[in-house]
């Protein structure tokens, strides 16, 4: 798999994830969504192992990086299977923009990278601002709204802090491994957490989209998705794969628009606009400045 491919698929799957999170969680209980989702890709992802003869590990080295993984294939996800009831899919990929950010704190205190420049804190600024705009926004944000924001922003917290943990790791395990070991291990966490949060649906009352949406995200979002993510993890720093956040707001946005009449209001679009700016000051500032200084020197 080469690096580009995966960082397409990686592309793809976050854009359309954030809909399908909505869509899957419409007639079916959220966290009952969550699990049949993780059951089905782990199921597959197993036999693809199998087949494929990929070794799945449980040495100590190997399920620690899968408790590291856990962090974001049960915590965020949960935490967004759960926002997602309240918020729109656009606002939840607008608010998953601010994880480079997350990661480079966590990078700079848990892996020793480079310390925040000035500009980098000029960014996360920006980034702010931005979102307590979309925050301020009442065309996106209504009843619990606010509590499914913080969700999404514990989401963001789990998912950065499980790609960090997962960087620092020294062991090399195979994505797909990681991917399949991640999902068997949150699937239990899964089944207890729909015991406690969910209020029962009968079968008769899930909606053919909501089906659809979970086997999509089970086959795309939970495996080439989870599997892309953590091969350019092991390829690139968590910051530069967290770059993707760049790009799918915007497409997640008009997706929302566009199949699910998701309103944009013109707070939500001078958010996101300050998010996406404040990411592209956080990775590019420090050079165009140095630049700037080059040439007036």
């Amino acid at each position: 798999m080469s690096i580009p491919a995966a960082y397409a698929a990686v592309v793809i799957v976050w854009s359309t994830t954030p809909l399908g999170v909505v869509w899957s969680s419409e007639s079916v209980p959220p966290v009952m969504a969550a699990l049949l989702r993780m059951s089905i890709a782990a199921v597959v992802g197993f036999i693809i192992l199998k087949w494929r003869r990929i070794p799945l590990p449980w040495n100590k080295q190997a399920v620690h990086i899968y408790g590291c993984s856990v962090l974001g294939v049960f915590g965020a996800m949960l935490c967004t299977y759960l926002a997602a009831k309240s918020i729109s899919s656009g606002l939840i990929s607008v608010i998953f923009g601010l994880s480079p950010l997350v990661s480079g704190l966590l990078a700079q205190r848990i892996l020793g990278d480079k310390t925040f420049t000035k500009m980098r804190w000029v960014a996360t600024f920006v980034a702010l601002i931005g979102l307590l705009i979309v925050c301020a926004n009442d065309l996106s944000i209504e009843g619990k709204g606010y509590s499914g924001i913080a969700l999404i922003l514990t989401a963001v917290l789990l998912f950065s802090t499980s790609g960090v943990l997962v960087k620092r790791s020294s062991a090399n395990l195979h994505p797909f491994a990681t991917t399949v070991g991640a999902l068997l291990l949150s699937i239990p966490l899964y089944m207890v957490s729909m015991l406690v949060l969910d209020t029962p649906v009968a079968i008769s009352e899930w909606g053919a989209r909501s089906l659809a949406s979970i086997v999509y995200l089970a086959l795309f979002g939970s495996l080439v998705g989870f599997v892309s993510y953590f091969y350019v993890l092991q390829k690139l720093s968590p910051s530069t794969v967290a770059l993707v956040t760049l790009i799918t707001p915007v497409f997640a946005i008009i997706l929302g628009a566009l199949l699910n009449n998701e309103a944009i209001g013109l707070s939500l679009m001078i958010g996101a606009s300050c998010i996406v700016s404040g990411l592209m000051i956080y990775h590019w500032g420090d050079l165009i400045l140095s630049r700037v200084s080059a040439n007036r020197i």
